[in-house]
Formats: C-alpha cells, sequence, structure tokens
C-alpha cells in the first residue's frame, strides 16, 4: 500500500484476519514487531500522519465489565486509524438473555469486520471466536490481558531501548494481568518474577507454556511468596490491585493476605536505582502501592495507559487492514 510507504510502516501481515484471545498464539516475532509497529504508529500519530488504514471497517466492542481505558483506547484507535466503533454493553445484547454464543457469533460476523470483547469467561470468548468468521480481539477475560501486556512492551521499550537482560517484578495477585504480562515477558526475552501471597499464585499450566517460550529466548520465568527476592535488582516492578472486578465479597480477607506485598519505598529499594514503576489501572494508592511510588519520579503509569491505544491500533491495523 502506497500510504504504508509513505509513513513507512510496516504491518505484522501474518496476523490480518487472526484472533487475539492470548499471546500465547503468537510466535516471538509476532510480539516485537507489533511493539515495533505501535511506536511507530505512536510517532506518527503524533505528526498528525496516522494513515487511514481501517476507512469503511467496524469494530463492535461487547462489555460485561465496566471500562476506561479498554473501551475509550479502542474507539479512539478505530477513529484514528479511520473506521469506526460501536459499543455494546452485554445486558443491552440478546446475550444478555441467554442467546447461544454461537448464534451471537454468527450474526455479528454478518455486521462487522471485527469483535474486542472485555468479558468474564475466557471460555465463553473461545466459543465466540470458534463461531464468528470475523476476528476476535480479547479485551480482557477471567485469565488473560494481552492487549494490556502489548502496551506494558511498548512502555518498557520506549524507556529502556531495549528488553534484552532485562528484570521485571510482578508483585500481587496471579491474575489475568500476571498471565498475560508473563508471556509478554518471555516473547521478548526478559526474565519474569511474580511474587504472591500463598495461594494466590497464577495459573500453572500458563506458567509452564510460558517457561517453555522463556527456553527458546533465553529467559526465566520464577514464582515466589517472596517480595523482597522479586524486586532486588529489577528493572521494572509492577502492580495491580488487589481485589479485581467480581471479586468484591473477597476484599477484607485479600487486605489481610496481600499486606506484606504493598509496593513502597522500603520494597522498591530493593531494585535497580533507575527502576521503572508499572500499574494497569486503577490502582489503590496506599493498598497495593504507596502514593510516594506511584506518583513518584520512577512511575510511568500515565505513558503506560496512553501506550494502550497505540498497541491496539497495532494490533487493529494488522489483523483488520
Amino acid at each position: 500500500m502506497k500510504l504504508l510507504e509513505e509513513v513507512q510502516l510496516k504491518l505484522v501481515s501474518s496476523l490480518k484476519g487472526k484472533d487475539l484471545l492470548t499471546l500465547l498464539d503468537y510466535t516471538s516475532e509476532e510480539v516485537h514487531d507489533l511493539i515495533t509497529l505501535a511506536t511507530q504508529l505512536k510517532k506518527i500519530t503524533k505528526a498528525g500522519k496516522c494513515p487511514k488504514l481501517l476507512e469503511g471497517k467496524t469494530l463492535g466492542m461487547i462489555f460485561e465489565k465496566h471500562s476506561t481505558r479498554t473501551r475509550i483506547s479502542f474507539e479512539v484507535g478505530m477513529n484514528q486509524l479511520g473506521g469506526k466503533a460501536m459499543f455494546m454493553h452485554s445486558r443491552d445484547l440478546q446475550i444478555g438473555r441467554g442467546e447461544p454464543i454461537s448464534d451471537t457469533g454468527h450474526v455479528l460476523s454478518g455486521y462487522l469486520d471485527g469483535v474486542m470483547i472485555r468479558a468474564n469467561s475466557h471460555e465463553m470468548v473461545k466459543e465466540l471466536a470458534d463461531h464468528a468468521s470475523i476476528p476476535i480481539i480479547n479485551g480482557l477475560t477471567d485469565l488473560y490481558h494481552p492487549c494490556q501486556a502489548l502496551a506494558d512492551l511498548e512502555t518498557i521499550a520506549e524507556n529502556k531501548g531495549s528488553f534484552k537482560g532485562l528484570k521485571i517484578a510482578y508483585v500481587g495477585d496471579g491474575n489475568n494481568v500476571a498471565h498475560s504480562l508473563v508471556v509478554a515477558a518471555v516473547h521478548v526475552g526478559m526474565d519474569i518474577v511474580v511474587a504472591t501471597p500463598v495461594g494466590y499464585e497464577p495459573n500453572d499450566e500458563i506458567i509452564e507454556k510460558a517457561k517453555n517460550i522463556a527456553k527458546e529466548n533465553g529467559s526465566l520465568v520464577t514464582v515466589t511468596n517472596d517480595a523482597v527476592a522479586a524486586v532486588k535488582n529489577a528493572d521494572v516492578v509492577y502492580a495491580d490491585v488487589w481485589t479485581s472486578m467480581g471479586q468484591e465479597e473477597e476484599t477484607a480477607k485479600r487486605l489481610v493476605d496481600f499486606k506484606d506485598y504493598q509496593i513502597n519505598d522500603k520494597l522498591v529499594a530493593h531494585a535497580k536505582p533507575d527502576y521503572m514503576f508499572l500499574h494497569c489501572l486503577p490502582a489503590h494508592r496506599e493498598e497495593e502501592v504507596t502514593a510516594s511510588v506511584i506518583d513518584g519520579p520512577h512511575s510511568y503509569i500515565y505513558e503506560q495507559a496512553e501506550n494502550r491505544l497505540h498497541a491496539q491500533k497495532a494490533v487493529l491495523a494488522s489483523i483488520l487492514a
């Protein structure tokens, strides 16, 4: 495409028409190429040269959960690429009244060019992808949050220059964010340590799959219950909320169980002097992280949030253009 040549963009052509359910389904080369494309799209967008690669395309966006960054970044991303995004809350669709997912997948395939879905169940999203003939993008499920992880990688690359030799420490719940962060990290050859309280470790099957990728890329995956050991000499320190959506009834117990896993000045003193702090947001200051850290000079949370837009444009352009 002449338009791509003019702005020197190279889409990840192997992803055209492909779902994004988890980064385990992508190759390490594809993940690297998406980060490169995201960074390029960010630069040309800020220069007012974002190409209208998705003109005439429509993305349906289904939400079972509340959203700030996911909804706005996908909607703005489609707009900047020349396409349109359609917001659909699940309660307003027939799936909210028990219509089979298979029927929904077939019907939406006749109207839309792709669907982004933010859902409770990863199995439901897989079922939707099985029955849809258009690409399905996982905007968040109980097991994975791949779009967030791509934005995380973009933020690290922009500020560290390279992934080679870096160590990232995730401290908190072994949840969907942790799963996707681990997979993303090993795709680009970073070492990653996940520190959780006993009983909150990440999914064993996902960790084993990530370790297989890590072997190919010369990196390490470690799961521990020792937050200090995890953060020691870390280049990146990462947090998420202790209680995610749908777990509100566990809040009191989690506040007790996670009390020794707060990211504070004492803990980050074990990281490298030039460490980056990342958080997928929303954040609960003085719970999983102190204000001194999240609002301090090592925090890149707002750049990280902005990069959701550009990382998702890289996915949208590669899948739908």
